[in-house]
């Protein structure tokens, strides 16, 4: 029998408030739980933040049963920047910090972000980030998205000890010269640090996190080369998710609702 999730609720953020919340969230996931900072990183009042916050869309998990005056009962955080959002505010995407996005923004399609994704410890496991991502199709469906896009991130900032999973992405998930973003700058490194014969899928997919594994379930690409943010302590590589190119399949599993007999 399915556990009653009925204390779940799911929206965009509304306010200063809400935005308070979701970056308290990710302060205890990116700064407490992984070792992050940044230049705006709040440690008095524990909120992880940046000059994206103010024109981006917050999609929020709200756990009710938590006091919202605490500012905990988000539980799950979506960072949402479409392209026209982007252009009006006449901003980069978080992403050019990392990657040239020539290609994607070359294709003249309707371009969305996705960052900051994260979820509290205690709601990990179950089905918080199947709520996420059908909020997420309800909103790429209503502005009518056709390119998704944005880092996903490794743990730490040893390259080296990354060599199967990034040298399994490069061989098996390169996006395709249309979309494929490269890594640019100090932080760029190679992807491909094995040959494709010496990669042990096994431990590729044991080392991959598992959002990025969703991804990839869902068709996703990556783009060339990853990116070590000392900031973050992490190696990111950047993700592409094509709606068209997507199989019914991926399209079913990524736009249904979480099946209630599950």
């Amino acid at each position: 029998m399915k556990a009653d999730e009925s204390h779940y609720a799911l929206r965009l953020a509304q306010g200063a408030r809400d935005l308070v919340a979701a970056q308290r969230l990710r302060y205890r996931v990116f700064v407490e739980e992984l070792g992050a900072d940044g230049p705006l990183v709040d440690h008095t009042a524990r909120l992880e933040k940046d000059e994206f916050d103010g024109i981006v869309d917050h999609l929020l998990l709200i756990d009710t049963r938590r006091d919202a005056a605490t500012f905990d009962d988000v539980v799950g955080v979506y960072r949402l920047l479409p392209g026209d959002t982007a252009a009006a505010a006449g901003t980069p995407f978080y992403s050019e910090g990392e990657y040239d996005l020539g290609p994607l923004r070359a294709s003249g399609r309707r371009l969305l972000e996705l960052g900051r994704s994260c979820v509290d410890p205690d709601h990990r496991g179950g089905t918080a980030m199947f709520h996420l991502w059908n909020g997420l199709a309800d909103y790429v469906q209503a502005r009518g998205i056709e390119v998704l896009f944005g880092t996903a991130s490794f743990h730490g900032t040893d390259v080296a000890a990354l060599a199967h999973p990034l040298a399994y992405l490069h061989h098996h998930h390169l996006a395709p010269e249309s979309l494929r973003v490269v890594a640019i700058g100090e932080g760029a490194a190679a992807m491909d640090l094995m040959p494709v014969d010496q990669v042990d899928r096994r431990a590729a997919m044991l080392g991959t996190p598992a959002l990025i594994k969703a991804y990839l379930r869902l068709g996703g690409f990556v783009g060339l080369g990853a990116f070590v943010d000392h900031a973050f302590n992490t190696v990111d590589v950047c993700l592409v998710m094509d709606t068209a190119r997507m199989s019914s399949k991926h399209r079913d599993f990524y736009t249904r609702k979480q099946d209630k007999s599950a």
